[in-house]
C-alpha cells in the first residue's frame, strides 16, 4: 500500500466523520459482530475509510454500502470471498471506479468454503447458512425470499427437513443459550416459515363420499404450542389433494374429542413437541372413538408427532420420525384402504 493510499484512507472530511459509524454500532445494524467485520476488513479487503490515528476504527456510508452488498450476497448462499469481490465491484461502478482498493488482500487459503455465521449450524446445507445470516440480521425481504427459493428448488419436504428445520432448531439454540437475545430473530424466522407453508399449501381438499375415509385431524396437545412441524405437515397433505382439518396450538382435550366425534377422521395427527405435553390417555382416548352405522362402525388412525412420543406411545400407533414418512403414512389411508 503506498503513502497516497495510506493518507486517503487515513483522512475525511468532517462531514464524513459526522456521518460514520462505529464497528459495534455498524456489526449491531447489520446482525453480525464485530469480529467478523474485522475478518472481512483483513480478509477481503473490505474495511472503513476512515481510520483515525490511535482511535477506533470508523465506517463511513460508502462502506455501510460494500457491506449491506456483502451481507445481501452471503445470506443468498455466496462463499464470502466471491460476495466481498462482488460488493466490491458493485461499489466501484457506482462511483464510477474500476479497480479494485488499494492494498486489499488476497482472500485466506480456503476461506470461500469456511462460510462463518453467528449461529450453530454445524453440517447443513448452504441455504441453512444464507437464510441463517438474514434472520440475524432480521432481512425480512431476505428470509422470505430464500425460503420461497428452497420450496421451488428443492420441493416442500426437503426443503422443510433440510433448510428451514436445521436453521430453526440453531435459531432456538442460541435463544436457549443467550437468555432473551434471539427471541425476536426466532420470532421473525417462525413467522415467515409459517407464511411460507401456507404460501405453497393447495386449495382445501373436499372429504369423498359417505363411504370416503374422513379428513385427517391435525392438532397440537393440550398446551402445545409449537405448530410449525404441523404447518408443515398440513402443506403437504394439500399439495397432495387430501382432506384436512387444521386446528393449531393448544386444543383443549375436550374441544378436540368433540371435533373427531363430529367429523369422523380418517386419521388423528397428535403433535408434541415435549413430553410434559405428550398425553397417552389423550392419545387412547381419541383412539376409541366410534362412529358410523351399527356393523360398520369405524375409528381414527391416531398418529403420534413430534419428539415428545418418543418411545411412548402404544404399539398400534404410527409414530412416523420425518415429514414424509407421517406424508406417506397417511396418504396410505386413501389409497390403500385401512
Amino acid at each position: 500500500m503506498t503513502d497516497d493510499s495510506v493518507t486517503a484512507r487515513s483522512e475525511a472530511a468532517p462531514q464524513d466523520v459526522a456521518t460514520s459509524l462505529t464497528t459495534g454500532t455498524l456489526a449491531r445494524r447489520l446482525g453480525v459482530s464485530p469480529t467478523t467485520l474485522r475478518s472481512w476488513d483483513h480478509r477481503y479487503g473490505i474495511g472503513p475509510a476512515i481510520r483515525p490515528d490511535g482511535r477506533h476504527r470508523r465506517w463511513a456510508p460508502h462502506d455501510v454500502a460494500v457491506l449491506e452488498t456483502m451481507c445481501r450476497l452471503t445470506s443468498a448462499g455466496v462463499p464470502p470471498a466471491e460476495a466481498a469481490r462482488a460488493a466490491r465491484e458493485t461499489a466501484a461502478g457506482a462511483s464510477g471506479e474500476d479497480r479494485e482498493p488499494a492494498g486489499a488482500p488476497e482472500p485466506a487459503p480456503g476461506a470461500a468454503s469456511r462460510a462463518a455465521g453467528p449461529l450453530p449450524l454445524g453440517d447443513v446445507r448452504r441455504e441453512c447458512r444464507g437464510l441463517a445470516r438474514a434472520a440475524v440480521r432480521l432481512d425480512a425481504p431476505a428470509v422470505e425470499q430464500q425460503l420461497a427459493t428452497a420450496v421451488d428448488a428443492h420441493g416442500l419436504v426437503v426443503a422443510w427437513q433440510e433448510v428451514m428445520l436445521p436453521t430453526l432448531h440453531a435459531v432456538g439454540r442460541k435463544w436457549a443459550s443467550s437468555g432473551d437475545r434471539y427471541v425476536e430473530v426466532e420470532h421473525l424466522l417462525s413467522w415467515h416459515v409459517s407464511t411460507t407453508l401456507r404460501r405453497f399449501a393447495g386449495p382445501a381438499a373436499r372429504c369423498g363420499g359417505a363411504s370416503a375415509p374422513g379428513p385427517v385431524v391435525l392438532a397440537c396437545m393440550p398446551g402445545e404450542q409449537h405448530t410449525l412441524a404441523l404447518e408443515a405437515l398440513h402443506a403437504g397433505l394439500s399439495q397432495r389433494g387430501l382432506p384436512t382439518r387444521m386446528f393449531g396450538s393448544a386444543v383443549p382435550a375436550e374441544a378436540l374429542t368433540a371435533a373427531v366425534d363430529r367429523l369422523g377422521p380418517a386419521a388423528v395427527v397428535l403433535w408434541a413437541q415435549a413430553r410434559s405435553t405428550a398425553s397417552l390417555a389423550l392419545a387412547r382416548r381419541v383412539a376409541r372413538t366410534r362412529w358410523g352405522v351399527k356393523g360398520a362402525r369405524r375409528s381414527p388412525l391416531v398418529v403420534p408427532c413430534g419428539p415428545g412420543w418418543l418411545g411412548r406411545s402404544d404399539p398400534g400407533m404410527t409414530w412416523p420420525p420425518s415429514l414424509k414418512d407421517a406424508l406417506d403414512t397417511l396418504e396410505a389411508l386413501y389409497t390403500e384402504g385401512r
